[in-house]
């Protein structure tokens, strides 16, 4: 694990694992991620699955998908109150919503 300095006085934690937090999505930043993903979906952004496995074409029900599937290229910064932080690719962190719902 390394550290990297901001210009802001903030540390960035650098490593594999994720370190800050749990190893997966809180519900809150489930409800951001799939909140923002269906406003621009909304608002014309390209979906990123294929449009013949919904039934529902929601911007909603489309970034729930997209997210289960995890092909989102999107990343969480969780911070302390120490001002250190981590970047995390979506993709690593499990999402315990979607394996409760099958």
């Amino acid at each position: 694990m390394t550290h990297g300095s901001r210009e802001n006085g903030s540390l960035e934690i650098i490593n594999k694992k994720v370190v800050i937090g749990p190893d997966r999505l809180t519900r809150f930043e489930r409800a951001r991620i799939v909140g923002a993903r269906a406003l621009q979906l909304s608002m014309g952004a390209p979906v990123l699955l294929p449009l013949e496995n919904f039934e529902n074409k929601s911007p909603l029900v489309i970034a729930e998908m997209e997210l289960r599937a995890k092909v989102l290229p999107l990343s969480i910064r969780r911070t302390q109150p120490n001002k250190t932080y981590q970047i995390i690719a979506l993709q690593r962190l499990r999402d315990i919503q979607a394996i409760r719902e099958i």
